[in-house]
C-alpha cells in the first residue's frame, strides 16, 4: 500500500520546499479567509521553485469557477480541494477549462449525526471528483481545526468501502497520533496542518520531517 501526504497551508517558499524535502506528494495553499491564508501573487513566487513531481493544491472555500480558474494558472496548481457546497458541476466545468490532469479534491466533514457516508457516495458518483478529504467538524474553521475526528466510527462507516475513490484523512493529525490514524483507517492520504506548525502559517521542520517518517513507516509497517 502506497499512501498519498499533503503537507498543507504553507506560506513560505522554506515551508513548501521542506515539505517536498522531507517527502511529501504534495504542498497546499489556502486561497480564503484563515491565519493561514495567501495570494495568489505569493504563491506565483513560490511554484516555479518547486519540483515537478510535488503537487500543488489549491485551498478555495466558497469561489467562483472563475476565480478557481484563474488562481490555478497563474499559480501553475496542480490541483483543487473544493471546501463548499459547489454545485455537482463545478469538478467538469474545471476539467472543461484545465484539463483531465487537474486534481479535484471535495470535502465532507465528520461529525456526530452526519450522514457523511451518503455524501460521500454522491461524490464517489462523480466521475470528475478524484478524492474526498475527511476532515473534522468544529464551529469556527473549515480547515486547519487541530481535532480529530472519531477513526473507529469513521472505519465503520465511511473508509470501509470506498471504492474507487480515494479518501484523505485529516483534522488533528501530528506526528504523535498519524500511524494510529493510518491504522485505524487505512486511508489512500493523509492531510495536515496545524499539526506541523511552529505557529499558524509557518511550519515546524521537525514536525514536518517526523510527520512524513512516521506516516510512512506506518503504511510499511
Amino acid at each position: 500500500m502506497s499512501l498519498w501526504i499533503k503537507i498543507c497551508a504553507n506560506t513560505s517558499l522554506e515551508d513548501a520546499l521542506l515539505a517536498v524535502e522531507a517527502g511529501a506528494d504534495a504542498v497546499g495553499f489556502v486561497f480564503a479567509p484563515s491565519p493561514r491564508r495567501v495570494t495568489a501573487a505569493q504563491v506565483v513566487a513560490i511554484t516555479p521553485h518547486l519540483p515537478a513531481t510535488a503537487e500543488k493544491i489549491g485551498v478555495f472555500v466558497d469561489a467562483a469557477l472563475d476565480e478557481i480558474e484563474a488562481t490555478v494558472r497563474a499559480c501553475g496548481l496542480t490541483g483543487v480541494q473544493l471546501h463548499f457546497n459547489a454545485e455537482p458541476e463545478l469538478p467538469a466545468k474545471l476539467r472543461e477549462r484545465l484539463g483531465p490532469e487537474i486534481r479535484t479534491l471535495r470535502v465532507v466533514h465528520f461529525g456526530a449525526g452526519d450522514l457523511v457516508a451518503e455524501e460521500i457516495a454522491r461524490h464517489a458518483g462523480n466521475p470528475h471528483v478524484d478524492g474526498v478529504l475527511v476532515d473534522s467538524r468544529t464551529a469556527a474553521a473549515v480547515g486547519g481545526t487541530g481535532v480529530a475526528f472519531d477513526w473507529v466510527e469513521a472505519r465503520k462507516t465511511v473508509f470501509g468501502d470506498a471504492g474507487r475513490l480515494k479518501l484523505i484523512a485529516a483534522g488533528g493529525l501530528s506526528p504523535a497520533n498519524v500511524a494510529e490514524a493510518i491504522a485505524a483507517l487505512r486511508p489512500w492520504g493523509v492531510d495536515v496542518v496545524s499539526g506541523v506548525e511552529a505557529a499558524p502559517g509557518r511550519k515546524d521542520a521537525a514536525k514536518v520531517r517526523e510527520f512524513v517518517a512516521r506516516a510512512r513507516a506506518a503504511v510499511r509497517g
